[in-house]
């Protein structure tokens, strides 16, 4: 295999022009010694942050649309505020602390558990107060040094299993997310869960789509700088016209739509609204570690998942495969979930769509101070920043999904022991549209795989552990209804 230049990104091929001597930012940030330049960490911040500026609408509607036990609702204006306070704020601090380019905000998924597991069955206050306790407890786990612990001992082709699979994932949520595949209603007793469309390709929105893929992966076998964000960019300014110019039914969560006003004040109203023990005196304390536990296990393995598949795309594992300044990184996550139930927004957590900017280039955290300054300016000027549309964001999604899945290769797959697990964690997060489900199928084949082999002594009691965790955390319907909780 011919070797890359160290100035040559894994995602273009192209070689930049020598960098400048290093400044102070340059030494800092690491970025020539990471091979990389000032323009490609703007362009990956920037990538980044259109391809993940959706949760800005897209949480306000989960959780605002939700009420708590006695009938309350957050306000969407305060929810946007929030949500996008604490994504700009743990995005940059991820960039200096840790000095990677992973980009945070409220974690799809754990709002979901929060807006209808959690919220019904006591006051929103009381349930922000349970994703704070999370984040503390995962803190903690952070500070012992049993998150990173966990992360050490999965075997290297799990790891690779990981990141391809998260490319999966990744390129299923374009494809979802732009319309370009849609669900099945059960009612309608068909036998596969999806189809292309509404049965067939049609409308405006669709077109948008199927053009931006084809002109991102055009340029980037053209080897063009900045692909991806120019198909963003491009694609956005052709859903305007296309919107002032057609009878446009729907294009989702957010429409291409010129807003009447550029400005919009921010409203900090829901920052500090959490009870941490309030839980305690509307459920069980049974039923609260089993909320907990469902919070923590997510969002611990789901970040686990996304920091290795996103640094291993960026080529910034070192030689034993390890995250570089692992402990940081996982501690500023933690910190983040805190953050985000503080601020009433839901647990935030570390993103997938980061590897759009990772895509673009990006190495270092100074992309995220581009991509945390973004959200910054999104608290006044909400209105532009969000009306990029799905359709114009997506293709970005599909392309980095292909550029995860090459890792693939590395994986030995003349080793069942190894093979499967890989197999199953793969094929399990797009299928199950969970990065944790992945990852603990993956685990569990694993051990019980070496186990039956007679090879139970090559497993790292950590995984052990970790999959006894997976099992009970599959089957905790079950354990419920035992309990009769």
């Amino acid at each position: 295999m011919p070797r890359r230049h160290p100035l040559q990104t894994k995602t273009t091929g192209q070689v930049d022009p020598a960098p400048p001597r290093a400044g102070g930012l340059d030494k800092f940030f690491r970025i020539s010694e990471r091979g990389s330049t000032y323009a490609r960490e703007i362009r990956g911040g920037f990538a980044t942050f259109f391809t993940m500026a959706y949760i800005l609408v897209l949480n306000p509607i989960i959780l605002g649309n939700t009420e708590d036990k006695f009938g309350d609702k957050l306000d969407a204006a305060q929810l946007a505020t929030a949500t996008t306070l604490v994504a700009a704020v743990m995005t940059i601090i991820m960039g200096v602390a840790g000095n990677l380019p992973l980009a945070l905000a409220a974690g799809l998924g754990l709002n979901a558990v929060v807006a209808f597991q959690i919220a019904p069955q006591m006051g929103w206050d009381d349930a922000m107060g349970l994703v704070v306790l999370e984040g503390l407890l995962i803190c903690v786990l952070v500070l012992t040094g049993l998150r990173e612990a966990v992360m050490h001992a999965i075997p290297q082709p799990l790891k690779q299993a990981i990141s391809v699979g998260i490319g999966m994932f990744i390129a299923f949520i374009g494809f979802v997310d732009s319309g370009f595949v849609t669900r099945i209603p059960d009612a309608a007793n068909t036998t596969v869960p999806v189809q292309l469309g509404t049965g067939s390709l049609t409308g405006w929105p669709m077109l948008v789509f199927c053009l931006g893929v084809l002109l991102t992966v055009v340029l980037m076998a053209r080897q063009v700088q900045g692909a991806i964000l120019i198909s963003i960019v491009a694609m956005t300014v052709l859903s305007v016209i296309i919107n002032q110019l057609a009878d446009v039914k729907s294009w989702g969560l957010t429409a291409p739509e010129l807003p009447d006003t550029a400005v919009a004040a921010p409203d900090f109203g829901l920052l500090g609204q959490f009870d941490l023990f309030g839980s305690f005196g509307q459920i069980s304390v049974l039923t609260v570690v089993l909320l907990v536990f469902t919070l923590i296990l997510s969002d611990f393995f789901d970040t686990m998942g996304t920091v290795v598949g996103v640094t291993a795309e960026a080529g910034l594992l070192d030689e034993r495969g390890q995250v570089p300044g692992l402990g940081r990184v996982l501690f500023i996550d933690s910190a983040a979930a805190v953050a985000g139930g503080a601020a009433s927004s839901s647990s935030a957590t570390t993103y997938i769509e980061s590897a759009a900017g990772v895509g673009e280039g990006a190495r270092t955290g100074f992309a995220n101070l581009v991509t945390g300054g973004l959200f910054t300016l999104a608290l006044f000027f909400t209105p532009v920043l969000t009306i990029v549309p799905m359709q114009a964001a997506s293709p970005a999604l599909i392309a980095v999904g292909f550029l995860m899945m090459t890792q693939v290769r590395h994986i030995d797959w003349n080793r069942y022991d190894l093979a499967v697990p890989a197999f199953l964690t793969i094929v399990v997060m797009p299928f199950t549209y969970s990065i944790s489900n992945g990852i603990g199928a993956g685990f569990i084949a694993y051990v019980v795989i070496k186990a039956c082999l007679g090879k139970a002594r090559e497993v790292h009691w950590l995984l052990w552990g970790t999959a006894a965790l997976f099992l009970a955390y599959f089957a905790i319907e079950p354990v419920k209804e035992l309990l009769g909780i």
